[in-house]
């Protein structure tokens, strides 16, 4: 079989933080993955914080993985860091080995992490005389940059750049991003290399009691970085307009569970200022996985309404445990819901506002996506693996040398 080697250098740039991002999530499902198909035959690898790259010993990785584990799902999970000196005994036992290298003959990694620096990528698939798997989860901060941080566009470009350049091949998480891949690429007058789509798997939702209020009202989840692409402010305009023309009573509650992230200004105002919110919104910055999963469980519907989406996670998670999703009418959003979800425009504030007191009420519209959501079938993770796989054994048969160019 072939021997691969993964590369686990997002999860270790993490190792201050408590909980996982999207990224650190597909990682870690690549990791426990990979060990099940290839078992002694896939090896560790990482860039480490010190800029050191090298092999991480298997039994070392392996723990590491299982201390990730342990503190997703703590259900204290704090929002913030963890101190440095708290993380020094896990950055000594990560550091990288020379002992290996050459060894394997596909690297795989799946996050973009160093993809901007395209001579050490070239440096690494030397030293590892190996073909490169890679995976790219989309192109937002070029499609939209406004959306990204500053200078997020051409640090994206980098990364993309390096991938036409050094990839033998590339998964994509949707059809959509990989359409986004070819058309980035030909505008730059290259060839894409071959794109295999593989939609993710659908992180398994804790079995835990649905969430219910104390006063019992019905409540709805928006889950994902509080960032303008999220278009969190569309949902704060409508509940501010409700909790001023309704009845208070008749008013669902509004949970919006995510970090705070950047160029969010007009969105924190809101949150923290917005005298008419108070009573009908929470805001959650960081939860253990059980309390996300009996959030999920118990809303009346999870929120979606993002301008851009790669893939659109959450809505997997809440149709996995027959929770409806309302959400905007986007390519990648449709790829992973299919017809189960009620899709509207990000913009349409009135068609938004019927379809939530729709689901508020129990209506029609939340009745018939309850009979959808039980035909949709969902994406997992073993499907996933299985073409990654493929594309392994593929770039294996490739010339030697063919990605150090």
């Amino acid at each position: 079989m072939t021997r691969a080697v993964l590369d686990i250098s997002r999860l270790i740039s993490r190792v201050r933080h408590s909980g996982p991002s999207g990224v650190d999530r597909v990682e870690m499902a690549y990791a426990r993955g990979l060990l099940r198909l290839y078992g002694p035959k896939l090896a560790f690898a990482a860039v480490h914080p010190t800029g050191l790259y090298g092999r991480i010993p298997r039994e070392t990785a392996i723990a590491y993985l299982d201390e990730l584990d342990r503190r997703w799902t703590a259900t204290d999970r704090s929002s913030g860091q963890r101190t440095l000196a708290s993380v020094l005994p896990w950055m000594a036992r990560l550091l990288p080995r020379r002992a290996g290298i050459g060894s394997a003959d596909v690297l795989v990694q799946v996050s973009p992490h160093h993809l901007t620096h395209a001579a050490k990528m070239r440096r690494i698939l030397q030293r590892e005389e190996a073909r490169f798997v890679c995976m790219v989860h989309d192109l937002i901060p070029i499609e939209y940059p406004e959306y990204a941080r500053p200078g997020g566009s051409a640090l994206h470009e980098k990364r993309m750049s390096t991938v036409a350049e050094l990839a033998d091949a590339v998964i994509v998480n949707s059809a959509a991003t990989g359409a986004s891949l070819t058309r980035w690429v030909e505008s730059k007058g290259g060839i894409p290399p071959p794109i295999h789509v593989a939609l993710l798997g659908t992180e398994p939702i804790a079995k835990a009691a649905p969430r219910v209020y104390p006063d019992g009202k019905p409540y709805f989840v928006c889950l994902g970085t509080i960032e303008p692409r999220k278009n969190h402010l569309l949902l704060l305009h409508l509940w501010r307009k409700m909790a001023e023309t309704l009845p208070l009573d008749d008013v669902p509650r509004l949970l919006v569970i995510g970090r705070r992230g950047w160029e969010n200004e007009q969105i924190v105002d809101m949150l923290e200022r917005c005298p008419s919110l108070g009573p009908v919104l929470e805001e959650v910055n960081g939860c253990g996985d059980s309390d996300l999963a009996a959030a999920i469980r118990g809303a009346r519907a999870l929120l979606m309404p993002s301008f851009t989406e790669g893939f659109g996670m959450p809505i997997a998670e809440a149709l996995s445990v027959g929770t409806p999703v309302i959400a905007s009418d986007i390519e990648a959003h449709r790829e992973i819901g299919g017809n189960a979800p009620d899709y509207l425009d990000p913009l349409d504030g009135p068609g938004w506002e019927r379809t939530v007191l729709d689901h508020t009420q129990n209506g029609p519209m939340r009745r018939a996506q309850l009979t959808r959501v039980a035909a949709w079938q969902e994406p997992d993770w073993d499907s996933h693996m299985e073409i990654t796989a493929k594309v392994i054994e593929d770039a294996a048969l490739l010339p030697k040398n063919h990605s150090a160019g």
